[in-house]
């Protein structure tokens, strides 16, 4: 692993932690002392993205945690909060067990979240994801985040007051945790 400091390939590992799906480690670089963190996770099964203008493109997690960054800038949220929110949904769609989903579900389940985590950060989000058309549309989806009513695009791009679709459970085999029974 090389430092982001001196560039230096050895380092040690100071700390180690589980987080979820990954582990976190802590580490020194044997050159400079510089700390720095890493997260390993196991790479699953390559997930491809249906966009909507036909395109197929692989799933990019980088994507997804710049666009949270985004709409979380300048907010008070902890970093690994936004991780957190990027590992949540990530984990309910490998939990679909499909090998391809529409970005479209994918932007559903970043609006989901997001609302639960941060009201500002969410209408942002929405403000691109809907690509309002206008100043009433902006002013119906904060409305409805006020009311607590879920805020849809129906098919002329605009917001309507429909039920969001769920993206369905896998009902695969389910592992038990080493040392469970």
């Amino acid at each position: 692993m090389k430092c982001p400091q001196c560039q230096n390939d050895h380092s040690r590992v100071v700390d180690s932690r589980d987080s979820g799906d990954s582990v976190r480690r802590r580490r020194q670089c044997s050159e400079c002392s510089e700390r720095f963190t890493t997260y390993e996770r196991v790479h699953t099964r390559a997930l491809r993205v249906a966009k909507l203008d036909g395109r197929r493109e692989e799933y990019d997690r980088e994507k997804l945690v710049a666009s949270l960054h985004k709409a979380c800038a300048k907010r008070p949220l902890a970093m690994a909060s936004i991780e957190r929110l990027a590992d949540e949904i990530e984990a309910e769609l490998a939990n679909a067990g499909r090998l391809e989903v529409r970005s479209s579900i994918i932007g559903e389940l970043v609006m989901d979240k997001l609302k639960e985590l941060d009201r500002v950060a969410y209408i942002r989000f929405a403000s691109v994801y809907r690509d309002f058309s206008d100043v009433e549309s902006f002013i119906d989806a904060a409305n409805a985040l006020l009311e607590g009513q879920d805020a849809t695009v129906d098919d002329s791009g605009q917001m309507s007051f429909l039920d969001n679709r769920k993206l369905p459970r896998h009902r695969g085999r389910r592992r038990l945790k080493s040392g469970a029974q």
